[in-house]
């Protein structure tokens, strides 16, 4: 049992670093099962997914020097178009951190931004948990 909530820990934490991952799938299967507590899953996950988000941060916080490098994987404009948006739209963009192929790169860029860590983790909490509760609610509400 232990072995299913770590198991969907590290699914959720891959899930919201760079690493192309899935958690969502692991969840439903959990649920699916009938073995686990529903609010322990949600919790898990969403833990998991909101510290792989935190990575993502404190890797933003120190991510522009090395800009300069050859190596550095993304280029000075879009780094200021990134920048640009974040600008534009603030801390509520991260509302949409949960949104795969841009929620994660957003987490990165709200550290370049320099968010505030607890702002950071209260949205992004909020968004990740309300995306996995929306997950239960519909795997519980077809399985019905």
């Amino acid at each position: 049992m232990v072995g299913a909530y770590l198991g969907l820990f590290l699914a959720a934490f891959g899930a919201a670093t760079l690493l192309p991952l899935q958690s969502e799938a692991l969840l439903v299967s959990l649920l699916l099962s009938g073995k686990y507590w529903l609010w322990v899953l949600l919790a898990v996950a969403t833990l998991g997914n909101v510290l792989g988000s935190l990575v993502n941060w404190w890797l933003g916080r120190g991510i522009e020097r090395f800009r300069d490098r050859r190596w550095f994987p993304v280029s000075p404009r879009h780094l200021e178009k990134a920048r640009v948006h974040y600008q534009r739209y603030g801390h509520w963009s991260l509302l949409l951190s949960w949104l795969p192929i841009i929620g994660d790169p957003l987490t990165l860029v709200a550290g370049v931004m320099r968010e505030p860590l607890g702002r950071f983790l209260l949205i992004v909490t909020f968004a990740k948990g309300a995306r996995y509760g929306v997950v239960a609610v519909a795997t519980l509400g077809l399985a019905g």
